[in-house]
């Protein structure tokens, strides 16, 4: 794993691999560069590569308002999978949003990603809430982590 390196995205290059990440695995919800620029200064976006090979990206959606939860996401690509490299971009997600001050964690996961929902649960995640966002038909799975 030592050859793991995780970044923020700080160029469009970055930014085109983050998105590239996101529209793989959520097909349903293809955003755009600029949309993903926008992503960016709301949210901690980081990309993860493995030497050169790009391998997954994460989304830590802070606390906001009079709330205490944040969103921890990790995305790895299927041929990574099985590796560690959720793992790792999980508790790094995980530290940025304590550090954000969230004190509730949860995550949000496409049903049909059979290997993140596992992932979730393996982490101690529970479902809270699923559904269908408009024009959609597959569902999505909201969770919140049980444990500290």
């Amino acid at each position: 794993m030592s050859d793991i390196r995780i970044e923020r995205p700080d160029d469009d290059t970055e930014l085109e691999d983050w998105r590239y990440v996101h529209n793989v695995i959520i097909p349903t919800h293809v955003l755009s560069l600029d949309e993903v620029r926008e992503r960016g200064q709301r949210h901690h976006l980081e990309v993860a590569y493995l030497g050169d090979v790009l391998v997954g990206c994460s989304t830590v959606r802070p606390p906001t308002g009079d709330t205490s939860t944040a969103t921890v996401i990790a995305r790895v690509l299927a041929d990574h999978r099985g590796q560690g490299f959720g793992e790792e971009l999980y508790v790094r997600g995980l530290k940025r949003a304590r550090e954000l001050g969230a004190e509730v964690i949860e995550t949000v996961v496409l049903s049909s990603n059979e290997d993140g929902v596992r992932f979730a649960h393996k982490h101690g995640f529970v479902e809270t809430e699923r559904y269908l966002l408009p024009g959609d038909t597959i569902p999505w799975i909201d969770l919140r982590l049980s444990r500290p």
